[in-house]
Protein backbone atom coordinates (compact mmCIF):
# COMPACT_ATOMS: atom_id res chain seq x y z
CA UNK A 1 0.00 0.00 0.00
CA UNK A 2 0.92 3.56 -0.86
CA UNK A 3 -0.52 6.04 0.52
CA UNK A 4 -1.16 9.44 -1.78
CA UNK A 5 1.21 12.34 -1.37
CA UNK A 6 -2.07 14.31 0.28
CA UNK A 7 -1.88 11.62 3.04
CA UNK A 8 2.09 12.65 4.25
CA UNK A 9 1.02 16.02 4.06
CA UNK A 10 -1.66 15.88 6.51
CA UNK A 11 0.63 13.49 8.74
CA UNK A 12 3.44 16.67 7.71
CA UNK A 13 0.52 19.21 9.15
CA UNK A 14 -0.48 17.28 12.18
CA UNK A 15 3.65 17.28 13.39
CA UNK A 16 3.43 20.81 12.78
CA UNK A 17 0.72 21.33 14.82
CA UNK A 18 2.50 19.22 17.82
CA UNK A 19 5.88 20.34 17.21
CA UNK A 20 4.60 23.79 17.69
CA UNK A 21 3.09 22.89 20.98
CA UNK A 22 6.42 21.06 21.71
CA UNK A 23 8.55 23.87 20.75
CA UNK A 24 6.64 26.49 22.53
CA UNK A 25 7.94 24.76 26.44
CA UNK A 26 11.04 24.35 24.94
CA UNK A 27 12.60 27.85 25.95
CA UNK A 28 11.00 27.52 29.35
CA UNK A 29 13.32 24.94 31.17
CA UNK A 30 15.65 26.34 32.20
CA UNK A 31 14.06 29.00 33.88
CA UNK A 32 11.68 27.00 35.87
CA UNK A 33 14.93 25.09 37.07
CA UNK A 34 16.30 28.63 38.42
CA UNK A 35 12.43 29.28 39.07
CA UNK A 36 12.50 26.66 41.77
CA UNK A 37 16.38 27.05 42.71
CA UNK A 38 17.15 23.90 41.59
CA UNK A 39 20.94 23.44 39.24
CA UNK A 40 21.99 21.93 36.13
CA UNK A 41 22.26 18.59 37.69
CA UNK A 42 18.44 18.49 38.83
CA UNK A 43 18.07 20.05 35.03
CA UNK A 44 19.58 17.41 33.44
CA UNK A 45 17.86 14.23 35.34
CA UNK A 46 14.53 16.11 34.42
CA UNK A 47 15.74 15.29 30.76
CA UNK A 48 17.03 12.70 31.83
CA UNK A 49 13.95 11.23 32.89
CA UNK A 50 12.18 12.00 29.96
CA UNK A 51 13.74 10.36 27.48
CA UNK A 52 14.32 7.22 30.27
CA UNK A 53 10.23 7.06 29.53
CA UNK A 54 10.78 7.44 25.90
CA UNK A 55 13.08 4.48 25.70
CA UNK A 56 11.12 2.38 27.55
CA UNK A 57 8.35 3.20 25.98
CA UNK A 58 9.14 4.15 22.54
CA UNK A 59 9.61 0.52 21.21
CA UNK A 60 6.28 -1.22 22.60
CA UNK A 61 4.40 1.49 21.43
CA UNK A 62 6.30 0.81 17.67
CA UNK A 63 5.31 -3.07 17.94
CA UNK A 64 2.00 -1.70 18.95
CA UNK A 65 1.52 0.12 15.66
CA UNK A 66 2.94 -2.80 14.12
CA UNK A 67 -0.16 -4.55 15.43
CA UNK A 68 -3.19 -2.12 15.08
CA UNK A 69 -1.92 -0.04 12.95
CA UNK A 70 -0.48 3.77 13.11
CA UNK A 71 -3.18 5.87 13.11
CA UNK A 72 -4.48 4.86 16.64
CA UNK A 73 -1.07 4.75 18.38
CA UNK A 74 -0.41 8.26 16.89
CA UNK A 75 -3.86 9.87 18.76
CA UNK A 76 -2.49 8.16 21.43
CA UNK A 77 0.58 10.27 21.21
CA UNK A 78 -0.93 13.38 20.54
CA UNK A 79 -3.49 13.35 23.62
CA UNK A 80 -0.69 12.39 25.55
CA UNK A 81 1.01 15.76 24.66
CA UNK A 82 -2.15 17.61 25.70
CA UNK A 83 -2.16 15.64 29.22
CA UNK A 84 1.25 16.47 30.00
CA UNK A 85 1.46 19.93 28.93
CA UNK A 86 -1.33 20.85 31.47
CA UNK A 87 0.23 19.16 34.05
CA UNK A 88 3.24 20.57 33.62
CA UNK A 89 1.29 24.51 33.52
CA UNK A 90 -0.27 23.66 36.62
CA UNK A 91 3.12 22.42 38.50
CA UNK A 92 3.47 23.75 41.89
CA UNK A 93 6.90 22.90 42.79
CA UNK A 94 10.04 20.66 41.05
CA UNK A 95 8.57 17.15 41.81
CA UNK A 96 4.91 17.90 40.10
CA UNK A 97 7.06 19.61 37.49
CA UNK A 98 9.61 16.48 36.90
CA UNK A 99 6.34 14.04 37.08
CA UNK A 100 4.65 15.59 34.71
CA UNK A 101 7.47 15.52 32.13
CA UNK A 102 8.08 11.62 33.10
CA UNK A 103 3.89 11.36 31.75
CA UNK A 104 4.99 13.56 28.93
CA UNK A 105 7.53 10.24 27.82
CA UNK A 106 5.77 7.98 28.35
CA UNK A 107 2.60 9.18 26.32
CA UNK A 108 4.51 11.35 23.59
CA UNK A 109 7.02 8.51 23.06
CA UNK A 110 4.31 7.28 20.69
CA UNK A 111 4.59 9.93 18.49
CA UNK A 112 7.22 10.08 16.44
CA UNK A 113 8.26 6.65 15.92
CA UNK A 114 4.75 5.94 14.35
CA UNK A 115 4.94 9.03 12.72
CA UNK A 116 8.30 7.61 10.82
CA UNK A 117 6.69 4.34 10.67
CA UNK A 118 3.54 5.52 8.50
CA UNK A 119 6.32 7.50 5.98
CA UNK A 120 8.19 3.87 5.52
CA UNK A 121 4.73 2.07 4.79
CA UNK A 122 4.00 4.62 2.28
CA UNK A 123 7.37 5.48 0.44
CA UNK A 124 9.79 3.55 -1.35
CA UNK A 125 13.23 3.24 -0.08
CA UNK A 126 14.46 5.42 -2.60
CA UNK A 127 12.61 7.83 -1.68
CA UNK A 128 12.73 7.28 2.16
CA UNK A 129 15.17 10.21 2.96
CA UNK A 130 12.80 12.86 1.43
CA UNK A 131 9.95 11.25 3.65
CA UNK A 132 12.26 11.60 6.46
CA UNK A 133 13.49 14.32 5.37
CA UNK A 134 9.79 15.91 5.51
CA UNK A 135 8.98 14.55 9.05
CA UNK A 136 12.61 16.66 10.13
CA UNK A 137 10.64 19.50 8.14
CA UNK A 138 7.76 19.34 10.41
CA UNK A 139 9.86 19.43 13.96
CA UNK A 140 12.05 21.87 12.57
CA UNK A 141 8.98 24.38 11.98
CA UNK A 142 7.62 23.63 15.06
CA UNK A 143 11.04 24.72 16.68
CA UNK A 144 10.61 27.79 14.23
CA UNK A 145 7.34 29.18 15.24
CA UNK A 146 7.41 27.40 18.79
CA UNK A 147 10.00 29.04 20.75
CA UNK A 148 9.89 32.52 19.24
CA UNK A 149 5.94 32.15 20.55
CA UNK A 150 6.67 30.87 23.70
CA UNK A 151 9.23 33.81 24.47
CA UNK A 152 6.39 36.17 23.29
CA UNK A 153 3.82 33.83 25.42
CA UNK A 154 5.99 34.54 28.77
CA UNK A 155 5.29 38.52 28.84
CA UNK A 156 1.27 37.96 28.98
CA UNK A 157 0.30 38.92 32.53
CA UNK A 158 -3.35 37.57 33.36
CA UNK A 159 -5.67 39.33 36.23
CA UNK A 160 -6.93 36.20 37.45
CA UNK A 161 -8.60 35.95 40.61
CA UNK A 162 -6.68 35.68 44.05
CA UNK A 163 -7.31 31.97 44.23
CA UNK A 164 -6.82 30.93 40.31
CA UNK A 165 -3.31 33.38 40.04
CA UNK A 166 -1.23 31.26 42.27
CA UNK A 167 -1.35 28.25 39.61
CA UNK A 168 0.66 30.52 37.68
CA UNK A 169 4.18 30.77 38.26
CA UNK A 170 6.59 33.69 36.97
CA UNK A 171 10.13 34.61 37.42
CA UNK A 172 12.30 37.35 36.09
CA UNK A 173 13.79 37.75 33.07
CA UNK A 174 17.71 38.21 33.91
CA UNK A 175 17.99 40.57 30.52
CA UNK A 176 15.21 42.79 31.61
CA UNK A 177 14.44 42.10 35.05
CA UNK A 178 10.72 42.22 33.77
CA UNK A 179 7.97 39.56 35.60
CA UNK A 180 7.50 36.55 32.64
CA UNK A 181 4.94 34.05 33.00
CA UNK A 182 6.14 30.44 32.62
CA UNK A 183 2.82 28.88 32.92
CA UNK A 184 0.70 30.38 30.39
CA UNK A 185 3.10 29.61 26.88
CA UNK A 186 2.50 25.42 28.27
CA UNK A 187 -1.37 25.83 28.69
CA UNK A 188 -0.53 27.37 24.97
CA UNK A 189 1.15 24.01 24.21
CA UNK A 190 -1.76 21.77 25.76
CA UNK A 191 -4.44 24.04 23.18
CA UNK A 192 -2.39 23.01 19.73
CA UNK A 193 -2.16 19.19 20.50
CA UNK A 194 -6.07 19.61 21.10
CA UNK A 195 -6.05 21.30 17.76
CA UNK A 196 -4.37 18.79 16.64
CA UNK A 197 -6.68 15.73 17.84
CA UNK A 198 -9.55 16.39 15.60
CA UNK A 199 -7.54 17.09 12.75
CA UNK A 200 -5.50 13.91 12.84
CA UNK A 201 -8.56 11.64 13.66
CA UNK A 202 -11.37 13.16 10.92
CA UNK A 203 -8.07 13.33 7.69
CA UNK A 204 -5.05 11.21 8.52
CA UNK A 205 -5.65 7.54 6.73
CA UNK A 206 -4.25 4.83 8.07
CA UNK A 207 -1.01 3.59 6.66
CA UNK A 208 -0.66 0.06 7.40
CA UNK A 209 -2.93 -2.41 5.73
CA UNK A 210 -4.61 -5.39 8.27
CA UNK A 211 -3.18 -7.72 5.83
CA UNK A 212 0.76 -6.37 6.85
CA UNK A 213 -0.40 -6.22 10.89
CA UNK A 214 0.59 -8.21 13.77
CA UNK A 215 4.56 -9.44 13.11
CA UNK A 216 5.52 -7.75 16.18
CA UNK A 217 3.77 -10.37 18.30
CA UNK A 218 6.72 -12.78 17.13
CA UNK A 219 9.61 -9.79 18.45
CA UNK A 220 8.03 -8.80 22.12
CA UNK A 221 10.48 -9.40 24.79
CA UNK A 222 12.37 -7.46 27.02
CA UNK A 223 13.51 -4.10 26.40
CA UNK A 224 17.10 -5.50 26.62
CA UNK A 225 16.63 -8.29 24.94
CA UNK A 226 15.17 -6.66 22.03
CA UNK A 227 17.95 -3.59 21.94
CA UNK A 228 20.11 -6.39 22.39
CA UNK A 229 18.74 -8.20 18.84
CA UNK A 230 19.03 -4.91 17.24
CA UNK A 231 22.75 -4.92 17.92
CA UNK A 232 23.11 -8.21 16.13
CA UNK A 233 21.29 -6.93 13.30
CA UNK A 234 21.96 -5.50 9.97
CA UNK A 235 21.64 -1.92 11.18
CA UNK A 236 23.55 -2.96 14.76
CA UNK A 237 26.16 -0.32 14.52
CA UNK A 238 23.60 2.30 13.35
CA UNK A 239 21.70 2.14 16.76
CA UNK A 240 25.00 2.69 18.34
CA UNK A 241 25.57 5.91 16.01
CA UNK A 242 21.98 6.64 17.20
CA UNK A 243 23.21 6.99 20.66
CA UNK A 244 26.17 8.56 20.35
CA UNK A 245 24.23 11.67 18.08
CA UNK A 246 21.82 11.52 20.82
CA UNK A 247 24.25 12.03 24.13
CA UNK A 248 26.06 14.59 21.66
CA UNK A 249 22.91 16.80 21.01
CA UNK A 250 21.66 16.35 24.64
CA UNK A 251 24.64 17.85 26.11
CA UNK A 252 23.88 20.73 24.20
CA UNK A 253 20.10 21.21 24.77
CA UNK A 254 20.12 20.58 27.98
CA UNK A 255 22.68 23.30 28.94
CA UNK A 256 22.58 25.82 26.14
CA UNK A 257 19.43 28.07 27.91
CA UNK A 258 21.29 27.75 31.32
CA UNK A 259 24.72 28.66 29.67
CA UNK A 260 23.59 31.69 28.05
CA UNK A 261 21.55 32.52 30.81
CA UNK A 262 24.68 32.44 32.98
CA UNK A 263 27.26 33.75 30.70
CA UNK A 264 25.23 35.85 28.47
CA UNK A 265 21.95 36.87 30.23
CA UNK A 266 19.57 35.41 28.16
CA UNK A 267 16.23 35.48 28.52
CA UNK A 268 13.23 33.39 28.00
CA UNK A 269 12.35 35.87 24.59
CA UNK A 270 16.09 35.70 23.65
CA UNK A 271 16.26 31.95 24.01
CA UNK A 272 13.46 31.60 21.54
CA UNK A 273 14.23 33.45 18.97
CA UNK A 274 18.05 31.26 19.04
CA UNK A 275 15.54 28.30 19.36
CA UNK A 276 13.51 29.83 16.38
CA UNK A 277 16.71 30.51 14.23
CA UNK A 278 17.43 27.34 14.64
CA UNK A 279 14.22 25.81 13.84
CA UNK A 280 14.24 27.87 10.21
CA UNK A 281 17.87 26.52 9.69
CA UNK A 282 16.43 22.99 10.34
CA UNK A 283 13.27 23.66 8.17
CA UNK A 284 15.73 24.82 5.52
CA UNK A 285 17.98 21.82 5.39
CA UNK A 286 15.67 19.34 5.58
CA UNK A 287 13.00 20.24 3.76
CA UNK A 288 14.51 21.41 0.45
CA UNK A 289 18.11 20.76 1.04
CA UNK A 290 18.80 17.38 2.64
CA UNK A 291 16.96 15.52 -0.76
CA UNK A 292 19.34 16.44 -3.19
CA UNK A 293 22.39 17.02 -1.06
CA UNK A 294 22.11 13.73 -0.51
CA UNK A 295 21.15 12.12 -3.67
CA UNK A 296 24.60 13.84 -5.12
CA UNK A 297 26.90 12.19 -2.14
CA UNK A 298 24.77 9.69 -0.49
CA UNK A 299 23.74 9.08 3.07
CA UNK A 300 26.61 8.25 4.27
CA UNK A 301 28.80 10.87 3.05
CA UNK A 302 25.95 13.22 4.59
CA UNK A 303 26.13 11.36 8.09
CA UNK A 304 29.98 11.98 8.10
CA UNK A 305 30.08 15.80 6.98
CA UNK A 306 27.64 16.00 9.76
CA UNK A 307 30.04 14.78 12.50
CA UNK A 308 32.28 17.22 11.27
CA UNK A 309 30.36 20.16 11.46
CA UNK A 310 28.24 19.50 14.50
CA UNK A 311 31.35 19.03 16.24
CA UNK A 312 33.17 22.23 15.01
CA UNK A 313 30.17 23.73 16.51
CA UNK A 314 30.05 21.79 20.15
CA UNK A 315 33.68 23.48 20.13
CA UNK A 316 32.75 27.04 18.32
CA UNK A 317 29.88 27.16 21.64
CA UNK A 318 32.18 26.54 24.32
CA UNK A 319 34.97 29.03 22.84
CA UNK A 320 32.59 31.85 21.89
CA UNK A 321 33.62 35.24 23.99
CA UNK A 322 30.73 36.98 22.71
CA UNK A 323 27.00 36.54 22.48
CA UNK A 324 27.15 36.89 18.99
CA UNK A 325 29.63 34.37 18.29
CA UNK A 326 27.65 32.15 20.74
CA UNK A 327 24.56 31.99 18.51
CA UNK A 328 26.94 31.31 15.25
CA UNK A 329 28.11 28.18 17.18
CA UNK A 330 24.76 27.07 17.78
CA UNK A 331 23.88 27.77 14.28
CA UNK A 332 26.88 25.70 12.83
CA UNK A 333 25.87 23.12 15.59
CA UNK A 334 21.89 22.82 14.41
CA UNK A 335 23.47 22.19 10.40
CA UNK A 336 25.34 19.38 11.40
CA UNK A 337 22.55 17.80 13.50
CA UNK A 338 20.18 18.19 10.61
CA UNK A 339 22.48 16.32 8.46
CA UNK A 340 22.35 13.59 10.89
CA UNK A 341 19.22 12.68 11.66
CA UNK A 342 17.06 11.74 8.65
CA UNK A 343 21.05 9.89 7.39
CA UNK A 344 20.54 7.81 10.46
CA UNK A 345 16.75 7.36 10.73
CA UNK A 346 16.82 6.49 6.76
CA UNK A 347 20.00 3.74 6.42
CA UNK A 348 18.08 2.25 9.85
CA UNK A 349 15.27 1.78 7.99
CA UNK A 350 16.77 0.44 4.75
CA UNK A 351 18.41 -1.95 6.71
CA UNK A 352 15.79 -3.39 8.90
CA UNK A 353 12.89 -6.31 7.62
CA UNK A 354 10.37 -3.76 5.71
CA UNK A 355 7.31 -6.31 7.59
CA UNK A 356 8.62 -4.46 10.91
CA UNK A 357 9.30 -0.96 10.33
CA UNK A 358 7.24 0.15 13.42
CA UNK A 359 9.52 -2.18 15.32
CA UNK A 360 12.76 -0.57 13.88
CA UNK A 361 11.60 3.03 14.53
CA UNK A 362 10.64 1.95 18.15
CA UNK A 363 14.45 0.82 18.63
CA UNK A 364 15.68 3.47 16.98
CA UNK A 365 13.89 5.81 19.25
CA UNK A 366 15.42 4.26 21.92
CA UNK A 367 18.82 4.02 21.33
CA UNK A 368 18.07 8.30 21.16
CA UNK A 369 16.30 7.91 24.14
CA UNK A 370 19.41 6.01 26.16
CA UNK A 371 21.36 9.20 24.45
CA UNK A 372 19.22 11.87 25.82
CA UNK A 373 18.74 10.03 28.89
CA UNK A 374 22.59 10.13 29.72
CA UNK A 375 23.69 13.13 27.99
CA UNK A 376 21.70 15.61 30.06
CA UNK A 377 22.61 14.03 33.51
CA UNK A 378 25.94 14.07 32.32
CA UNK A 379 25.36 17.62 30.84
CA UNK A 380 23.70 19.18 34.18
CA UNK A 381 26.78 17.62 36.00
CA UNK A 382 29.48 18.45 33.95
CA UNK A 383 27.37 22.35 33.69
CA UNK A 384 27.64 22.67 37.58
CA UNK A 385 31.49 22.04 37.39
CA UNK A 386 32.01 24.35 34.75
CA UNK A 387 29.90 26.03 32.01
CA UNK A 388 31.23 24.68 28.67
CA UNK A 389 33.04 21.17 30.14
CA UNK A 390 29.50 19.60 27.97
CA UNK A 391 30.40 21.05 25.13
CA UNK A 392 33.41 19.51 25.31
CA UNK A 393 32.79 16.10 26.17
CA UNK A 394 29.62 16.13 23.20
CA UNK A 395 32.89 17.44 20.48
CA UNK A 396 34.34 14.09 21.70
CA UNK A 397 31.52 11.89 21.30
CA UNK A 398 31.14 13.19 17.95
CA UNK A 399 34.57 12.48 17.24
CA UNK A 400 34.38 9.13 18.48
CA UNK A 401 31.68 8.71 15.93
CA UNK A 402 33.45 10.35 13.35
CA UNK A 403 36.18 7.76 13.75
CA UNK A 404 33.36 4.77 14.15
CA UNK A 405 31.74 5.42 10.67
CA UNK A 406 34.73 5.91 9.15
CA UNK A 407 35.00 1.88 9.88
CA UNK A 408 32.18 0.62 9.44
CA UNK A 409 29.86 2.33 6.92
CA UNK A 410 30.09 0.95 3.58
CA UNK A 411 30.33 -2.51 4.15
CA UNK A 412 28.27 -4.87 2.76
CA UNK A 413 25.09 -5.75 4.38
CA UNK A 414 22.16 -8.55 3.77
CA UNK A 415 18.91 -7.59 4.33
CA UNK A 416 16.58 -9.94 6.54
CA UNK A 417 15.51 -13.08 4.39
CA UNK A 418 11.81 -12.00 4.78
CA UNK A 419 12.02 -9.11 2.95
CA UNK A 420 12.73 -10.38 -0.01
CA UNK A 421 10.74 -11.99 -2.91
CA UNK A 422 10.82 -15.88 -1.97
CA UNK A 423 12.79 -15.41 0.92
CA UNK A 424 16.00 -14.87 0.00
CA UNK A 425 18.37 -12.57 0.87
CA UNK A 426 20.10 -9.58 -1.62
CA UNK A 427 22.68 -7.70 -0.54
CA UNK A 428 21.67 -3.92 -0.02
CA UNK A 429 25.15 -2.63 -1.39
Amino acid sequence: MRASKSSISILFATMVIVMIGFGIAIPLMPYYITHFQASGTALGLMMSLYSLMQFIFAPLWGQFSDRVGRKPVLLIGIAGYFIAFMLQGLSQNLFQFIAARILAGVLSSATLPTAMAFIADTTTPENRSKGVGMMGAAMGLGMIIGPVLGGLLTKIQLALPAGLSTLLQTTLDPSSGAVVNLSIPFFASALLALLALPFAYLLLPESLPPQARGHAARVNGSRLGALAAGLRGPAGFLFVMAFLLAFALANLESVLGLYGQSRFNLGPAEFGLLMGAMGALSVIMQGVLIGPITRRIGEENVLKSGLVVSMLGLIGLALAPLKGLMVAAALVFSTGNVLLQPSVTALISRRSDPRQQGAAMGLNNSFQSLGRGAGPLWAGAAFDIHPTLSFWSGALVQLIAFVFALRLLGRPVETPAAAQPGGQISPLH
